[in-house]
This record gives structure tokens, sequence and C-alpha cells, in this order.
């Protein structure tokens, strides 16, 4: 199993003004639907194929963690860039 773990630096103050920039850079990094996405209050919990994860909002930084098993954990450089991205374009 691999984990990940990625934190960006935030001065938006909510997961509402996060929200709608993030679902839309998550759909552009995984389109097809491979990458499952459901909002549980504030947390977006993830799912794909051998994945499992969340992206939430903790004292300024956006935080996404993930654990990897196979067939995921072989595709760790590709989602990893892809989730970075996708974080990234949210917090800007």
């Amino acid at each position: 199993m691999s984990q990940i773990t990625i934190e960006f630096d935030t001065t938006k103050s909510s997961m509402s003004e996060i929200r709608p920039i993030l679902e839309s850079a998550l759909q552009k990094q995984f389109p097809g639907g491979m990458l499952k996405r459901k909002w549980d209050g504030d947390v977006l919990v993830l799912s794909g194929p051998g994945a499992s994860g969340s992206i939430t909002l903790e004292n300024g930084k956006l935080v996404g963690r993930a654990d990897l098993k196979p067939p995921a954990s072989m595709m760790r450089p590709v989602i990893e860039e892809k989730v970075t991205a996708a974080m990234q374009e949210a917090v800007a």
C-alpha cells in the first residue's frame, strides 16, 4: 500500500469557496468517471480502482490524503500529479 499527502496553503476560508473550482479541476484531470467523488459535509471523499482518499480544509491548508493499493499504487506518480494540479488550481 502507498500513501499520499498533499498540502497547499490557501487564503480561502471555506470549502464552499473551493468546492466548485475543485470539482471542475478534478473533472478535467480525471475525465471518464474513474475517480468517484462525493461530498460528506465539507469533506470531499474520493475513490477509484484500488484508491480511497479525501480532500479537506484544515487550518488554512487544503489537504489531500489517499491510500493506494493495486492497481492504483502502480499509477502513483500520475495520480499524485493530477490531484496536485487540481488542488493547486482550487487554491489559486
